[in-house]
């Protein structure tokens, strides 16, 4: 039975891919740094691990476990993630750094822990959840979109890097999904900026994830994070969810004035 290893794992898009994996036939470890929020998947038979992106000891221990209980790590999701959003020069230097130690940090520390045990079975997957905010831009998000191309530069890197190895690398880049995301993005946006300067583009870009709330459910995301584990020869990038592929699509084919302007106009609509 292949072993998974989950980040990320006690809501939204993690969770349903615990169970996902689950229910394909994985031995699947839930990680988190919330164990109580993971009861109901323990109640599952999902192994759930008490785990800190940001904590290199917890990262260590989390991995090492897997490997004494199973001998193995097939499957890595690095799920775990938020968006903190506000005007760049409103932000703290602390706040931006604390982005990139979840988002991209954190990811790194664990492919470079799981790498070896993959590397000496001579196969592996690595899955690591980006977004459409990789490929894409939006006023007050410079923070978050920055950490989010990171990811997207450093999975390509990988890809070709592992490959020798037998070692897949795949990227997720979800849409608009019903997920704690959005509601922790737009609260640090008013936080941050929300009476300054910049207040006119917080209200309207708060109003434009209001409306992207109606997005996908993150079983979307799951299912198509199964998808991308079972391939014989996954593709390299996968997008879903709600708005995903015309978003990307508009972006690939756009100037970036045009772009700018469509999604300018988009958000001052919604306001």
């Amino acid at each position: 039975m292949k072993v998974a290893l989950v980040t990320g794992a006690s809501s939204g898009i993690g969770e349903a891919t615990a169970v996902a994996l689950h229910e394909a036939g994985y031995t699947v470890y839930a990680a988190a740094r919330r164990l109580q929020r993971m009861e109901g998947l323990a109640k599952r038979g999902i192994r759930v691990v008490r785990m800190d992106v940001t904590e290199d000891d917890s990262m260590v221990a989390g991995v090492e476990q897997v490997i004494a209980e199973t001998g193995r790590i097939d499957l890595l999701v690095n799920n775990a993630g938020y968006g903190s959003y506000g005007a760049f020069e409103d932000v703290p230097l602390a706040e931006g750094k604390y982005q990139f130690e979840v988002n991209v940090f954190g990811l790194a520390r664990l492919v470079q822990l799981v790498v070896p045990h993959m590397r000496n079975a001579g196969s592996g997957r690595i899955v690591n959840v980006s977004s459409i905010g990789g490929r894409i831009y939006e006023p007050l998000g410079g923070w978050y979109h920055s950490t989010k191309f990171a990811v997207e530069g450093l999975s390509d890197s990988l890809r070709l890097e592992l490959k020798p190895f037998g070692i897949d690398v795949v990227v997720i880049q979800p849409g608009a999904i019903k997920t704690e995301w959005g509601g922790i993005a737009v609260e640090n946006m008013k936080k941050t900026s929300g009476q300054g300067a910049y207040r006119d583009q917080v209200e309207a870009l708060s109003a434009f994830f209001a409306q992207t709330e109606r997005g996908s459910e993150p079983e979307v995301i799951a299912d198509v994070i199964v998808k991308a584990a079972q391939a014989r020869r996954p593709r390299t990038r996968y997008a879903a969810g709600f708005l995903a592929r015309p978003v990307l699509f508009a972006r690939r084919v756009l100037p970036d004035r045009a772009f700018d302007a469509l999604f300018l106009g988009i958000m001052h609509r919604a306001a």
